[in-house]
């Protein structure tokens, strides 16, 4: 029993996990999400008026199971390492997510790796509530075609971050426009990619979802990957004062690329006319398997040489802030997805992203719109007041005792 409001540390984890390092069937498969939390078992359920998506028994019908709300985000980051040191465990990760044509042998350790799509691709449009139920069907095939061979084994269910996370309003009111400045440490999420040369850091990179989709077809997340397990290579990435890039290389991302590396590149140069220095990511590349090149410019991704640079959507879609505009033919086979983009490749200061310069404006179009309703409304209420200052009242009066009054036209 876990009571309310407790987070499992990675020691506690640990702990709880020895009963599937003893028993006899050493078999595990681990399914992870990109993000989960235990509210949405509630919230996504027939009470709140859903079709209840999570409709597998395999909790139900377990001789045991153990329900943890909530779970450091650092010790998931590190559950795979715990699994494997603990025990000499076969390690087989399922990315095409059929396992009928796996060879498992009962009689060793096993531990099964599966990866589902993530809730929220931003290439497609479908509810949070669809792809929990696809999951959920993922996790369905997997287990009946183990149980169907007769292989007696372990689930692990879990995510790499929490869908719903609570933020305190004195907190909220003092981040504003700081984003990861003062974000890492109240967000329950993993920290941002970082470059260094010697003992500094030249390179900060964040994103909450990052995924790319090959020939309209092939989709990549790379989430994980860059800031989860961190299993990315950065080695090939360049510091200088006046420019910096950053290169992403995966090994084996999905079946059928071998190798996919992507590189950000910045520049620093003084402008005159601000009479100050400005970093701008003007280019962004893609190299898959090492010779097939696409290239996209940049729109829009600029800010002082001292700050950040933040947007809520990056990608290839005309609906977004920063748009990347396709500079070659073979740029136009992928589709590009980053959402809460923070990166900053110059000037920092202590391992920490500086103040953001954001690309939204101050002048948003809800902005735009009070300003044109409030406008329109003074309008209507100064020629109100016109109209009233027009009026007049009469000067003379009938006098019942006197002649009649007699007031001419021109009056």
């Amino acid at each position: 029993a876990v009571h309310e409001g407790h987070v499992v540390s990675a020691q506690e984890l640990t702990m709880l996990l020895q009963p599937l390092f003893t028993q006899n069937s050493r078999n595990l498969v681990l399914f992870m999400q990109d993000r989960l939390s235990i509210d949405d078992f509630t919230y996504l359920s027939e009470s709140y008026g859903n079709e209840n998506p999570f409709q597998n028994e395999i909790l139900q019908s377990s001789p045991s199971s153990l329900v943890l709300p909530a779970v450091d985000c650092k010790a998931i980051m590190d559950l795979l390492s715990i699994l494997q040191e603990s025990g000499d465990w076969k390690l087989t990760n399922i990315t095409n997510l059929n396992v009928s044509h796996l060879e498992v042998n009962a009689s060793n350790p096993n531990l099964l790796v599966v990866q589902l799509p993530p809730l929220s691709s931003g290439l497609k449009e479908i509810s949070t509530l669809e792809a929990i139920a696809e999951n959920d069907k993922v996790i369905g095939r997997v287990t009946m075609d183990l149980q169907e061979r007769g292989i007696h084994f372990s689930v692990i269910y879990t995510a790499v971050r929490p869908s719903r996370i609570s933020k305190r309003t004195g907190v909220v009111a003092k981040l504003r426009r700081q984003l990861m400045a003062a974000q890492e440490e109240d967000s329950l999420s993993y920290p941002p990619l970082n470059v260094t040369t010697g003992n500094s850091t030249c390179i900060l990179f964040y994103a909450s979802n990052f995924t790319l989709k090959a020939n309209r077809s092939v989709l990549i997340d790379l989430t994980n990957a860059t800031f989860s397990t961190q299993s990315v290579d950065i080695s090939a990435s360049e510091c200088s004062d006046s420019n910096t890039t950053l290169s992403l290389k995966y090994t084996k991302p999905v079946n059928g690329i071998s190798s996919l590396e992507i590189r950000f590149l910045m520049t620093n140069k003084f402008y005159e006319v601000s009479a100050r220095k400005w970093s701008t990511l003007y280019a962004v590349e893609i190299v898959q398997d090492g010779n097939k090149f696409a290239k996209f410019s940049v729109s829009a991704i600029s800010a002082p040489a001292e700050y950040s640079f933040h947007c809520q959507l990056v990608g290839t879609s005309n609906l977004y802030p920063v748009r990347l505009v396709p500079s070659d033919n073979e740029a136009k086979n992928w589709d590009v997805f980053i959402s809460r983009l923070q990166i900053q490749g110059f000037n920092i200061i202590n391992n920490q992203f500086s103040y953001a310069s954001d690309c939204t404006g101050f002048f948003t179009p809800g902005i735009w719109m009070s300003l044109v309703t409030s406008i329109i409304l003074l309008w209507i209420l100064t020629y109100g007041i016109h109209m009233i200052m027009q009026l007049t009242t009469n000067n003379r009066f009938d006098d019942p005792k006197g002649p009649a009054l007699s007031v001419p036209q021109t009056e």
